[in-house]
């Protein structure tokens, strides 16, 4: 059994996807992070970096139990474990982790900004609304030509790559984005879209989710609460 540390979030998504997609047992615990779960000690024993996702794994690679943070470290670990979605050869691996790294450094963290600052920002900031926004429609850019020449991100073959990335352009409106203009793109998004395993990931933890609409979950997410030492 693989405990789960999560909430409904792209990076949590990723992980809940992966699991799904596997089939390999899991328990979910949720980490509200709007209510400040991810600051508690016993979360920050196994993610001390207070974010979430991060698993541990009865079943560890010598027997024993092993905790993990970071999605990308977890896609990869569990990955390796089931011998799936990773690639085969060493060139389909390193094909794979290049693309899984575009997301960890570019994707994740550039459009986290683009929401920030069009959605969230107490106040709308012109600059940063478009250097974001812009940035979001480049990475669009680079992955509609990637997938013109490729059906998945890493080539012939369904990746963590493409597991990881999917969950953070499911809310392309909030980017500034018209899924339209990029039409390879939108047909490898509508056809994750409908893996069965897929529709069951995007759901864990969905309805506990709230919209954020009171000051004191915008001061946990975003204020002073973060940059606490802990």
């Amino acid at each position: 059994m693989i405990d789960v540390y999560s909430w409904a979030t792209p990076n949590g998504h990723k992980i809940h996807i992966l699991l799904e997609e596997l089939g390999l047992p899991y328990r979910v615990h949720a980490v509200d992070i709007g209510a400040g779960d991810q600051f508690k000690p016993d979360f920050l024993s196994i993610s001390p970096n207070n974010k979430i996702p991060a698993i541990v794994d009865a079943d560890g690679p010598d027997g024993k139990p092993i905790s993990l943070f970071e999605s990308g470290a977890i896609l990869l670990y569990l990955a390796g474990k089931s011998g799936r979605f990773l690639g085969h050869t060493d060139r389909e691996k390193f094909n794979t982790l290049q693309w899984l790294m575009f997301q960890m450094g570019g994707v994740g963290p550039m459009l986290g900004q683009a929401h920030h600052f069009r959605i969230y920002a107490p106040e709308k900031i012109e600059y940063a609304v478009n250097r974001y926004t812009n940035e979001a429609k480049r990475l669009y850019g680079v992955i509609d030509k990637q997938l013109s020449q490729h059906p998945y991100l890493a080539g012939n073959e369904y990746t963590i790559a493409d597991i990881a990335t999917f969950p953070w352009l499911r809310s392309w409106k909030n980017q500034g984005i018209e899924l339209s203009e990029y039409p390879h793109l939108k047909t490898w998004f509508d056809a994750i879209s409908e893996r069965p395993a897929v529709k069951r990931g995007v759901e864990v933890l969905t309805s506990a989710r709230k919209p954020l609409t009171d000051d004191k979950a915008r001061d946990i997410l975003f204020g002073s609460q973060q940059y606490q030492k802990r």
